[in-house]
């Protein structure tokens, strides 16, 4: 097996961790929760999913970029949760249950959301993308379901083991995603750098702070989970994204460098407001028995 082949199993495999460690926290109640919740999770499909794809064509339609930034803006709107979100959403006082539901639900409906957005906007805007839904099936099946129900089962008969392994899986997931995108920020560096300065990073900057301020005024009255869907909404699922937009361009480098700049921007983003939430959580607590 080559370095070429360990690298993407590597990034697949922390990414699995870091869910199956919010499955450790987790139990089947809280990854159904949002099922019993209509409203809220109607709120989260319209400001992930419905408004920002309209701010992704809207952009796409405005900005003159790359081809195959513009696929990619839309693909990021219609993806799912990334797995290395959960972790910042619960540090940031954002509960269990919704973190681990919203991941679950999000992941599930990706399935029939993805192919029948990407084949509706390519038949009005002519963008001639598709994809099946065995293909989405399959990134989140393996890469997140799968670890959700592992961490829940672990929790559930071991609960003793599973708070001891908590944190140093989340650690070790951690550290084995940044190896592993190392080696892949090098091989596209060019790519990453022609970005810089034709309007990728604003459109992805503004594409974050909407995220953030759509998914913090749709989580409804619950502090903590505006905190959660405004995550959700503002970073999205890589994999998913670079499914849809590699169907377009299967050769296309810039494809995963607007990829790899939209989790370094919505990142950066994101630290004020994750700053701001914590510190309120935290201050809401004070007194609290």
């Amino acid at each position: 097996m080559t370095i070429a082949q360990l690298i993407p199993m590597a990034i697949n495999l922390s990414m699995a961790l870091m869910v199956l460690a919010l499955g450790l926290r987790a139990s089947w109640a809280d990854a159904a929760s949002l099922m019993r919740q209509p409203g809220l999770l109607v709120r989260s499909v319209l400001s992930m999913n419905v408004i920002m794809a309209v701010v992704a064509l809207i952009m796409a339609g405005l900005l003159d970029l790359h081809p195959a930034v513009k696929i990619a803006l839309v693909a990021l709107a219609l993806s799912p949760v990334p797995p290395i979100l959960p972790g910042k959403q619960t540090k940031a006082g954002g509960t269990t249950s919704y973190t681990a539901s919203l991941l679950a639900t999000m992941a599930v409906l990706s399935i029939v959301i993805v192919p029948l957005g990407m084949a509706l906007i390519s038949q009005v805007f002519g963008l001639g993308v598709s994809v099946t839904s065995g293909k989405i099936a399959s990134i989140v099946f393996i890469g997140i379901l799968v670890p959700l129900a592992i961490g829940i089962l672990i929790r559930q008969f071991a609960p003793i083991l599973a708070a001891k392994i908590d944190r140093p899986l989340s650690l070790f997931a951690t550290v084995l995603l940044i190896a592993a995108f190392v080696p892949v920020l090098v091989k596209i560096w060019p790519q990453l750098m022609e970005m810089v300065g034709n309007g990728t990073l604003i459109a992805l900057m503004v594409f974050a702070l909407i995220g953030v301020a759509v998914g913090h005024l749709l989580g409804g009255p619950l502090p903590d989970n505006r905190t959660v869907l405004a995550l959700a909404t503002s970073a999205r699922h890589p994999g998913v994204a670079m499914a849809i937009a590699a169907s377009a361009f299967p050769e296309e480098r810039a494809v995963i460098a607007v990829v790899l700049w939209h989790l370094i921007v919505s990142a950066v983003v994101c630290i004020p407001y994750v700053k701001r939430r914590t510190n309120l959580h935290k201050a809401s607590q004070v007194g609290t028995p």
